[in-house]
């Protein structure tokens, strides 16, 4: 079943990223492009924010000196911290000639890490809070719209797998040509909870929240439809239930995510932006799991505000398959006080096994962002404060930076 899904999703691909453009697909490409940049809120994943970049990259004349570009980049101003932008975009993208079927080639580099400042740790402080994200990447885009490609290696801090496992992040290819879808196959990061599929670049701390961090954030092998309407966008994704490349197919795996935008017709100075979301993760791996979650988020001018919960009988998450029954929740507050720096509580709690009451895990954590250039550009400081009920409470203060080139 799910071989003749993904040869089908191929097959779609494929044939939306070579198949002639006429004037009703050119017009529509247009309108497409426009909604992308001028959406605020993106799907919360690498794939979308690809295809932003490359509606954003602007055209540059040919002749454009390499001081001028340099210059360009120091009077860089970013007014969106959603989405991923790079310092040197203009200088590493290089426009293609007018016979060939790209438009476009971007290579780029990212690191997201920090250091502790060396507060002694009075108990045994979730060692799976870790921030460290070190990326290159070489996207790729199709003229008129017709496909894109992104080939990213990762080099992530030291665990139990090889390195050969966990060197390729990101390889896919993909297609905007039906409107308002998106349809990609190949190797990414599915949307398991709305943080959980979410970039690196894009989070709000360093580190991600209990239930994305157990539940979510894996790459798997497989496809997805994504769609994207004024008050509704959804992903639907089919995939083998294997991470990292550990074995070539372990099981199949479904994985789904429903957002509704109820404000979406109304004046967003006014009344802000609210979405509520869910979905579930399904699958067979050694034994069945299901995974389901809710969210909520809502922003008004310079507040955000959110809140996402997951149940887990079962799971496939980044740190492998479990068995165990689990469940948790987040909430998170922010407010920019300038148009560079931005502060952040959160609250997070998570029980790891249902079958024992008294083993949940607190974190409560407080965070300032000065966003020198966007997310290019980033200086982060978090406090986090761990409560766990098995062992003794626990702290870290954490100095990072995110740089994007």
């Amino acid at each position: 079943m799910m071989r003749k899904f993904l040869r089908c999703l191929l097959i779609i691909c494929l044939v939306g990223i070579f198949l002639p453009q006429n004037a009703d697909a050119k017009l529509f490409d247009k309108i497409h492009a426009k909604n992308l940049e001028d959406e605020v809120i993106l799907e919360n994943n690498e794939l979308a924010e690809t295809t932003t970049q490359a509606v954003e990259i602007e055209k540059t004349e040919d002749n454009a000196s390499l001081r001028d570009k340099l210059q360009n980049v120091y009077h860089l101003e970013v007014d969106k911290y959603d989405r991923p932008e790079y310092l040197l975009r203009e200088v590493l993208t290089h426009k293609c000639k007018e016979e060939s079927v790209m438009d476009n080639w971007h290579i780029w580099g990212a690191y997201n890490g920090y250091a502790d400042m060396g507060i002694e740790d009075n108990g045994d402080f979730d060692s799976r809070y870790v921030g460290n994200a070190h990326n290159i990447g070489f996207d790729g885009f199709l003229k008129n719209n017709n496909g894109d490609f992104r080939i990213m290696m990762g080099f992530p801090s030291p665990s139990k797998r090889n390195y050969a496992q966990t060197l390729f992040s990101d390889v896919y290819i993909a297609t905007n040509k039906i409107p308002h879808h998106r349809l990609q196959i190949g190797h990414y990061r599915p949307q398991v909870g709305m943080e959980g599929g979410s970039s690196a670049y894009t989070l709000s701390f360093l580190g991600r929240s209990q239930i994305a961090r157990n539940f979510g954030t894996a790459r798997r092998l497989g496809g997805r439809i994504k769609g994207d309407y004024s008050f509704i966008d959804y992903d639907l994704g089919l995939y083998s239930s294997d991470t990292f490349f550990e074995n070539w197919f372990s099981g199949p795996e479904f994985i789904s995510w429903v957002n509704l935008k109820p404000l979406a017709k109304l004046d967003e100075k006014k009344y802000g932006k609210l979405k509520i979301g869910g979905g579930i993760d399904v699958g067979k791996r050694e034994n069945n799991f299901f995974v389901s979650g809710a969210y909520i988020g809502y922003e008004y001018k310079r507040l955000i505000a959110e809140f996402e919960w997951a149940n887990a009988n079962g799971y496939n998450g980044y740190y492998g398959e479990s068995r165990k029954h689990a469940t948790g929740f987040y909430t998170t507050i922010g407010y920019m006080l300038t148009k560079k720096l931005q502060i952040l509580a959160c609250y997070d709690q998570f029980t790891p096994d249902k079958e024992f009451r008294e083993n949940k895990k607190r974190e409560i954590t407080f965070g300032l962002n000065y966003f020198i250039k966007g997310q290019a550009l980033r200086l982060i400081l978090n406090y986090a404060f761990c409560q766990n009920d098995t062992a003794k409470d626990s702290h870290k203060i954490m100095i990072g930076a995110q740089i994007l080139i």
